[in-house]
């Protein structure tokens, strides 16, 4: 009963006076307006005016990063012994971003209308996963919820600047190709026809690499919108197949650990994943079945994700992780035999620690590695595409001049 009720709280927003006469306003959380008045006159405040907080519906404007820095803050705030309700307002003054201020004000008057942070922490789930509210709720039972708080923060910075790292993996070649096809598109629908002109006035023959440009720029001049619409659908359709189709999606999660420089990264990216992980939990004290679940989570990719739910099947039997771990064939020899060594010593943490810090500095080597490698690659690429298009429109004039 007390469960349900609780589910039937509020938010409202109170103005009123103290004793002294000066005015007071905040939040509150209560399951009816009227037991909001009544424990404010209980609180000594005079003529108090209570409505209900609307309630901000923003919640895709709070990025990950966000709730990085949110844990991270509090986690400073309890640190310096501020007690929680007023380090929440504290840390909700200080941000720019409005819904995350919202959010975090929410959290601070759920606590201070008497839930425990956990409860409070999961009526926002799109925003504190199961892994935050787990390792709260951990801290909070074990009375150590400000060492736990920094076990989240360091995660979620850390678990930033991987995905960070993948991003500009993927974002850089695509950003390159895209501004190849502007440039390309504009040489073809606004250069070559002012030479297509100039070559008529000359009669003759025009070069077979000339001419074929002259025809793409022909082509593209009649179906241009064609040629950009059709781009723009296939992009939407592939961004809406991947989060529709759960099929679709677990087939590129399967095509991309083949694909070459890419692969590689994204196997080490999910490996560090998975320690990162599994290694905050059972910091935590988190027993491993069900610590799994919340590993398989963060996984990133369906593969590693089944691979993961699997130890988990394994681990209830009483199999050892680092014989799951062998037998699933994703992860290297050093994974295993670090796994094997904690597992022994009963330092299973410190070692997944380790694995996570080698992988993450590994992710971040092979973003470089492959950074260097194609800028060469790309500007050969760019080179060639433009390069040809000039010489192809020059070919013409150069043919001229040798007639003379």
């Amino acid at each position: 009963m007390a469960a349900a009720a609780q589910k039937k709280t509020s938010l409202f927003e109170w103005e009123g006076k103290d004793a002294k006469g000066n005015k007071q306003k905040g939040l509150v959380s209560a399951p009816s307006m009227d037991m909001v008045k009544a424990k404010l006159r209980r609180q000594g405040i005079i003529s108090p005016k209570v409505k209900k907080k609307r309630t901000s519906k923003g919640g895709g404007k709070i990025t990950p990063g966000d709730i990085a820095i949110f844990a991270r803050q509090l986690t400073t705030m309890m640190g310096a012994g501020v007690p929680m309700v007023q380090s929440f307002e504290i840390v909700a003054n200080g941000m720019d971003n409005k819904a995350m201020r919202e959010m975090v004000t929410d959290v601070k008057a759920e606590v201070e209308g008497g839930s425990n942070l956990t409860a409070a922490l999961r009526k926002h789930p799109q925003h504190f996963d199961d892994l935050f509210c787990s390792l709260t709720e951990a801290g909070e039972q074990s009375g150590t919820l400000e060492t736990l708080l920094n076990e989240i923060a360091e995660y979620k910075e850390k678990s930033e600047s991987l995905k960070k790292k993948i991003k500009k993996a993927m974002a850089y070649p695509i950003a390159v190709l895209i501004v190849a096809a502007i440039v390309t598109s504009i040489l073809l629908l606004k250069v070559v026809p002012q030479f297509e002109t100039l070559f008529k006035g000359m009669g003759g023959d025009l070069p077979a690499f000339t001419q074929m440009i002259v025809n793409a720029s022909e082509f593209m001049k009649k179906w241009w919108f064609a040629m950009f619409a059709g781009a723009g659908v296939s992009v939407w359709v592939f961004i809406q197949a991947k989060k529709r189709s759960v099929k679709f999606s677990r087939f590129l999660d399967r095509i991309i650990l083949k694909a070459p420089i890419f692969g590689d990264i994204i196997v080490k990216a999910s490996t560090a994943r998975f320690a990162r992980t599994l290694a905050t939990m059972s910091k935590a004290g988190v027993p491993l079945v069900e610590a799994m679940d919340s590993v398989a989570g963060t996984a990133g990719n369906y593969v590693f994700e089944q691979a993961i739910l699997k130890m988990k099947e394994e681990a209830a039997t009483g199999q050892q992780l680092q014989v799951s771990i062998a037998s699933s064939g994703l992860f290297s020899n050093m994974v295993v035999q670090m796994v094997a060594i904690g597992e022994e010593a009963g330092s299973i943490d410190d070692m997944l620690s380790k694995v996570a810090d080698y992988y993450e500095e590994e992710v971040d080597n092979a973003v470089d590695a492959m950074t260097s490698l194609m800028e060469p690659m790309i500007m050969a690429f760019l080179g060639v595409v433009i390069g040809g298009l000039v010489i192809g429109m020059y070919l013409p004039i150069f043919k001229m001049g040798d007639a003379f």
